[in-house]
């Protein structure tokens, strides 16, 4: 799916970039990154597909997800950043 395609749901679904990435606990560089390849991953297409399916259909897919207890995964070792 195109990364315009992959808007368009999220228009769809009434979400935001800063939102959806909030919401799947997924950061927001990552999703941005997608951008530059003009291309979103199969998984992602599916879950802004899901998403705006779903808001169409009057279902609160907020909720569902918020139930999940999703974490959000952080980043683990020094990386470049660090200062010594």
């Amino acid at each position: 799916m195109t990364f315009i395609d992959f808007k368009k749901l999220l228009l769809d679904a009434e979400l935001t970039i800063p939102k959806f990435t909030a919401l799947i606990k997924v950061s927001e560089k990552n999703i941005q990154a997608y951008k530059k390849k003009k291309e979103v991953p199969n998984a992602i297409a599916v879950v802004a597909a899901c998403f705006a399916k779903m808001n169409q259909d009057g279902v609160d897919f907020r909720e569902i997800i918020d139930e999940l207890d999703l974490k959000k995964k952080e980043k683990k070792g020094a990386g470049f950043s660090s200062k010594k």
